[in-house]
């Protein structure tokens, strides 16, 4: 199984990029956010309880989510792979799902960095907000955001260099050029 952890901070091309490699290697799609949407409206034990903190406008615990993924793996067994989208955010999130992958006899086989200076993602995310309207995308949320990225969830990076399936990947330029990068390291791990 190719299984592929997208990585960098808001507003690096994570979504566009996810994109593009699910078509090419036909990967399945786990996102956090889409999962939690799924398992609320079908209302089940997991939607219930992450549901309860979502409300509260807490963050939904980390067991809870991996409940998710568990569910959402086990249903792809049989799979040419995985993309992981919004997850893992923390060391221990990488350490659970790294865990939960075992279980599977599998394990994540690249994490690509997408790896774009403060200052364009900061004008992609406002550009974002005046075409998508999306309301998280204005200057005092935007700093928000990425300042929460750096300080919880760039660590990671460091939990993936050690495994040593941390790659690299310059996340300016053309969609294309960027994607033919990716393609570059997949092609590689695969």
């Amino acid at each position: 199984m190719l299984n592929v952890v997208i990585f960098g901070p808001p507003g690096s091309g994570k979504g566009t990029q996810s994109e593009n490699i699910i078509k090419k290697y036909n990967l399945a799609h786990i996102s956090t956010g889409d999962l939690l949407r799924a398992e609320i409206s079908g209302h089940t034990q997991l939607g219930t309880i992450a549901k309860s903190f979502i409300d509260k406008g807490e963050l939904v615990p980390d067991e809870t989510i991996i409940g998710m993924i568990d569910n959402k793996i086990e249903s792809l067994v049989g799979n040419e792979g995985v993309i992981f989208d919004g997850f893992p955010r923390t060391v221990e999130q990488a350490k659970a799902l790294e865990e939960l992958l075992a279980e599977y006899n599998t394990k994540v086989s690249v994490m690509v960095n997408l790896e774009v200076p403060r200052e364009e993602l900061i004008d992609r995310l406002l550009k974002r907000g005046e075409t998508s309207g999306r309301s998280d995308d204005n200057l005092e949320t935007i700093e928000k955001r990425i300042s929460v990225y750096e300080s919880q969830t760039k660590p990671v990076i460091d939990f993936y260099k050690a495994k040593k399936v941390h790659k690299s990947i310059k996340g300016v330029g053309s969609i294309d050029e960027i994607f033919g990068s990716i393609t570059e390291v997949l092609d590689s791990v695969k």
